[in-house]
């Protein structure tokens, strides 16, 4: 063999052997603990996000499409958690040094995990990582940003909403001759135009969760109570305390107790049921919140279905001084010990702005974009009726910043308000239940 053909073959199996060797490289793995439910069935091994539906099939699938067409050997591992016991989980997986590398995490609940320490600003890293911060909108900029730093990459804005049945509405008297729903602007007219509905079908007006209830009560309690000039739940400054004896407190409380008491809610409901009796034709409104908006969407697209071309949904109506609704959002963090290396930092970042690059498909399950230019972009605006409830990113409402252990707060005032309803439970025994509990949850922090 001549010397230029040994070169040859020589060069050959060195260029063979780095081919193999970068083929090799293991690829980088990130896990995503993440709620929203398991849809492997459905979308296991979808990549097509125009084709799912709902919070569950577009982030499987926004999972599966990065995994599938990134082109830096990034892995997304995702971690399902159930809702309920979601921060409970993710406080003690933090304790047990077993950090997810990217985690959701509701703006509600960033304050505490900002104010242990346990989360550090990322401004400079989503600079980097081409993430611009300055297109958050007001709602996602006030939820991730305190102190003018940044910590977590909004993901939406969510909030309380009626959802109709329209078909049920107009057996009722109950539409415009538009066909939309008529809205009621007082507690008064709320409760003739609920009354008149139950007399028209046989039905409650509402379904809302009252059985192992852990926040919807008290969403309906703040968005009811927000709507009232100067109403302030917490008193006390650097110390607060809550106060549900304030008179607007009681109005909120009063009306929906006399709602549930009436028969104008169907009773025994827990979350599932709730909804479930909405699209069975069972009520005429459900109160529930955005993420619902394209499974009852798909049901009124379904011929003979109780929806069928018959649905609707509008924000929490003005029924008293101001237009106001409890909003949050959902967030994606980088907590403390998530990454073991700088190559599960980048991987961490490359995917974060996957996420925020397609905040506008995430959308199409209800949330509202937390991205500027999805939000005011055409392809979210063709979507089904969000013209009617973009205004959540400004009038939406949540608990100030400032208040510490927001999610077990939701829980105590909410279980209270149960109690109220279902149990019939004294409204001043319930007001000082509710404060009881939460001011020593509140003591307990300081």
């Amino acid at each position: 063999m001549t010397t230029t053909a040994t070169r040859a073959l020589i060069g050959l199996g060195l260029c063979a052997a780095f081919s193999g060797a970068v083929q090799a490289q293991p690829k980088t793995e990130i896990t995503l603990s993440r709620f929203f439910g398991s849809c492997e069935a459905d979308y296991g091994k979808s990549t097509d996000v125009k084709a799912a539906r709902g919070e569950c099939g577009v982030i499987t699938t926004l999972v599966n499409q990065f995994n599938a067409t990134n082109k830096d050997n990034i892995v997304v591992k995702p971690q399902i958690v159930e809702w309920g016991p979601y921060y409970d989980q993710l406080t003690a997986r933090i304790v047990a040094r077993d950090v997810p590398t990217i985690a959701v995490m509701h703006e509600s609940s960033l304050g505490d995990f900002v104010s242990r320490k346990l989360i550090e600003p990322v401004d400079d890293s989503f600079k980097a990582a081409g993430i611009d911060t300055a297109e958050y909108s007001d709602h996602a900029k006030a939820g991730t940003q305190f102190s003018g730093k940044t910590y977590a990459l909004p993901f939406d804005t969510w909030g309380w909403l009626w959802h109709f049945n329209l078909n049920l509405m107009k057996k009722a008297g109950l539409t415009k001759p538009d066909g939309t729903p008529v809205m009621p602007t007082t507690p008064d007219e709320l409760l003739a135009q609920a009354r008149k509905f139950k007399e028209a079908t046989g039905k409650p007006y509402f379904s809302w969760t009252t059985v192992n209830s852990t926040s919807p009560n008290m969403r309906t309690f703040l968005s009811l109570f927000y709507q009232q000039n100067g109403a302030e739940l917490f008193k006390g400054g650097a110390k607060p305390q809550l106060d549900m004896k304030s008179p607007q407190a009681t109005k909120a409380l009063t009306l929906m107790n006399q709602m549930y008491s009436e028969g104008l809610v169907m009773t025994g409901l827990d979350y599932g049921a709730a909804n479930q009796a909405f699209v069975n034709g069972e009520t005429g409104v459900v109160v529930v919140g955005t993420w619902k908006i394209d499974d009852f969407v798909a049901q009124a697209e379904k011929p003979g279905t109780a929806l069928s071309n018959g649905y609707a949904v509008y924000p929490f109506p003005k029924l008293l001084d101001r237009k106001s609704e409890f909003a949050d959002g959902h967030t994606w963090v980088m907590l403390k010990g998530g990454t073991k290396d700088e190559a599960q930092r980048k991987a961490a970042l490359t995917f974060l702005k996957f996420l925020w690059d397609n905040d506008g498909e995430w959308a199409r399950t209800g949330h509202l974009p937390a991205n500027k230019t999805a939000l005011n972009s055409a392809a979210f605006k063709a979507l089904p009726m969000r013209s009617n409830i973009v205004e959540l990113s400004s009038t939406g409402r949540g608990m100030p910043h400032s208040i510490p252990r927001q999610r077990a707060i939701e829980i105590a005032v909410d279980q209270e308000i149960g109690n109220m309803m279902v149990s019939k439970k004294p409204l001043a025994e319930t007001q000082d239940a509710a404060e009881s509990r939460v001011n020593k949850l509140l003591d307990s922090v300081r």
